[in-house]
């Protein structure tokens, strides 16, 4: 099947191409920042955005998309599960 955004520009703003399961960490930041975060299963995030000091969101419900660009997903305070970076 043809792909018709194949010459598009990749923008923050475009559909993810890449999906890649989270496992939180303390210490260890993701590979590559990526433009949205897919929660399975709902609970408190604790994340930590490019250059930006950590921020809890609290009762992030299943199945949610949070568009939001983190460096690091912390094992520490995070109860969500089922996470998938959105490249």
């Amino acid at each position: 099947m043809p792909d018709q955004f194949a010459g598009t520009l990749d923008s923050v703003s475009s559909p993810a191409t890449r999906a890649v399961a989270v496992a939180p960490h303390d210490v260890t930041a993701l590979a590559d920042v990526p433009k949205a975060l897919f929660v399975g299963t709902g609970g408190t995030l604790v994340l930590r955005g490019a250059g930006n000091a950590d921020t809890t969101f609290k009762n992030v419900p299943d199945g949610s998309v949070l568009p939001f660009r983190a460096q690091f997903v912390r094992a520490t305070g995070t109860t969500a599960a089922d996470i998938v970076a959105l490249y």
